[in-house]
């Protein structure tokens, strides 16, 4: 599976600006975008792991709420929850809440009781929907099956602890949040946009699911539905959603792709990016940060289109240290050819950027450089201040 699915958010209520308004325009064409906002209990217990498994990742949102709700639990479940966590990690399923939202968003996610269920037959009632999905892998899906029955005790003893009416006192007041970005959401057509910049067809429908415990992720699970804080603001979730039903940008197996992997594992510095960063940013492939990275310039595209866009600049020096050097080269070119403007297969503007050497080392990193406002010789890794 691609790690690059769960941290697209991890900073993005830095810097957030203001919504700008949207003109009115009579000859405006109806939006295509249906937004559905929802709250998951299932997902928000899954979420939970994390901060359970003791990561400081997740403790610096947290703390207070582990220490609450940890010592319900018994010695041995605790335990195995960060045994699982690293185990998790160590056989590269990667970060172990996010990636079984993945597989447990193909069942019924509105409880724990459902949590149990699928984890008690995650053949018949998990394994269909995700085998069907373009998160199909199956190494995950082997780790899983062998974690499903210490998962099924782990979900149990958060029953048994009273998880629900936990997470039902720090949500009070969710249901007229759900009400309140559904209203705001209505204005801004993000799937008009993504089929305008990608040549693709998408489904009208985007779905958001509010959660107590997520941050600092935002997760895009199977189908056009993805997971954010419940507390993040509408410019937050119009970015998120510009980004998270992006994935895969292009066809990963594709001729395209397949060519500009070829080239950029070439670049001694996309390499190095590659193999030396923090790994709790995830991307640890080329191929999931050629993935994210191509995302991330769309929908910097789309963000500035709708008003709520960052400085581009700003925006990918404050996240995951720096790494998205491919991000702003990508953005920087999709802007000389005034793609928001004609739009088109992304798929054929990669295979182009590949045939006429705008992926050769120098030229990327000479984009690079203009659109991050780095020199072109330190574009990774960042020196602090």
């Amino acid at each position: 599976m691609d790690r690059r699915l769960f941290l697209a958010a991890a900073l993005a209520g830095l810097a957030a600006p203001a919504l700008a308004p949207i003109r009115a325009n009579a000859q405006r064409p109806p939006s295509r975008t249906r937004w559905k906002v929802r709250a998951s209990e299932g997902f928000d217990a899954l979420a939970f792991l994390g901060p359970l498994a003791g990561g400081e990742l997740y403790l610096r949102y947290y703390q207070a709420d582990a220490d609450a709700f940890a010592p319900r639990l018994p010695a041995a479940v605790r335990a195995d929850i960060a045994a699982l966590w690293q185990e998790a990690e160590t056989a590269d399923f990667g970060l172990m809440g996010p990636v079984l939202s993945v597989l447990y968003s193909g069942g019924d996610d509105s409880s724990l009781a459902s949590l149990i269920a699928a984890s008690a037959d995650p053949e018949t009632l998990l394994l269909p929907a995700y085998r069907a999905s373009n998160n199909w892998d199956e190494k995950d899906w082997r780790w899983f099956l062998s974690a499903a029955p210490r998962l099924k005790a782990v979900f149990e003893a958060m029953a048994d602890a009273g998880f629900a009416a936990f997470r039902a006192e720090r949500t009070a007041g969710l249901d007229a949040r759900i009400a309140e970005l559904g209203r705001d959401l209505a204005a801004y057509d993000v799937i008009s946009l993504h089929e305008k910049l990608t040549g693709r067809s998408f489904d009208p429908q985007i779905e958001v699911v509010l959660l107590q415990f997520c941050k600092p992720h935002g997760i895009k699970v199977q189908g056009q539905t993805f997971l954010q804080a419940a507390d993040w603001n509408t410019a937050i979730t119009v970015r998120n959603a510009a980004h998270e039903m992006l994935h895969p940008p292009v066809p990963m197996d594709g001729a395209a792709a397949k060519a500009a992997l070829a080239l950029l594992e070439k670049d001694e510095l996309v390499m190095h990016i590659v193999r030396e960063h923090d790994p709790k940013w995830g991307y640890t492939t080329l191929d999931g940060l050629l993935n994210e990275d191509l995302a991330q310039a769309l929908d910097q595209l789309i963000g500035e289109a709708l008003g709520v866009g960052r400085n581009p600049a700003d925006r990918w020096r404050q996240s995951d240290d720096g790494i998205h050097v491919l991000a702003g080269a990508f953005y920087g070119m999709l802007r000389d050819d005034k793609w928001i403007e004609t739009g088109g297969s992304i798929e054929n503007w990669l295979a182009r950027a590949v045939d006429s050497g705008r992926l050769a080392p120098a030229r990327l990193h000479a984009i690079a450089a203009r659109v991050l406002e780095r020199p072109a010789d330190r574009l990774w890794p960042l020196i602090a201040p």
